[in-house]
């Protein structure tokens, strides 16, 4: 079962509540927060995310898929682990530590989320083959870090389809996240690589029938 997480990255603040309403009634799975703290990636989110995820909190049952790209890891973890996130998601690419990625990973767990680790287009698989029987779930960004409603970097589909056949051939239980430029004919494409976890932003807050949109993922 391919599981659809909506990015509020490219949500507009003002229609907020109505579209997160619509997502969760079209049958998400997740909402995807992206945490993003101006140093490791340019943008700035840290105020407008936490804002969306307190509210989600209030208003939804739905888990968050709380994806950190920032340098500070440690300091986030424990900002949103009073929310009880489903996933909470770093960049290796922040940690250059291998005693550190082990610590992050332990602290995710302690928080009862389950924990992903993300890699930019331009990171090797090698980079986190060894921390794949500690986590739940790879991020394959398939375009740079950092702003909305950019398109997929069809090279990085094959890294999806590397991760796919790591993971088959070592009996490992790891979920397949893609995210980046997803919509109705790049999830195809993804999925048929080997991904089972969607991030997908723009193609369902803007779409005019949200419901449909989710639908077109999964098909």
């Amino acid at each position: 079962m391919v599981e659809v997480s909506a990015s509020l990255l490219s949500l507009e603040k003002e229609n907020a509540i109505r579209t997160l309403y619509n997502l969760e009634v079209a049958k998400i799975d997740y909402f995807h927060i992206d945490v993003m703290d101006g140093k490791f990636v340019e943008k700035n989110t840290t105020e407008i995310m936490k804002d969306y995820a307190l509210t989600i909190s209030h208003i939804s049952n739905l888990g968050l898929d709380v994806h950190l790209m920032v340098e500070d890891i440690e300091e986030f973890i424990d900002e949103y682990s009073m929310l009880e996130p489903k996933i909470i998601t770093f960049h290796i690419e922040a940690v250059k530590d291998e005693g550190r990625v082990k610590n992050i990973i332990d602290e995710i767990k302690n928080c009862g989320s389950k924990v992903g680790i993300a890699i930019n287009p331009a990171t090797s698989i090698d980079e986190i083959k060894e921390y794949l029987k500690y986590i739940h779930m790879v991020l394959i960004m398939t375009a740079n870090p950092g702003k909305g409603k950019q398109k997929l970097m069809p090279e990085t589909l094959e890294k999806v389809k590397e991760l796919k056949e790591y993971v088959c051939e070592n009996n490992l239980d790891i979920d397949i996240e893609v995210d980046c430029g997803i919509n109705d004919v790049t999830a195809k494409e993804a999925i048929k690589a080997g991904a089972n976890m969607l991030a997908v932003g723009s193609y369902l807050t803007s779409s005019e029938n949200i419901a449909e949109a989710v639908n077109s993922l999964r098909d």
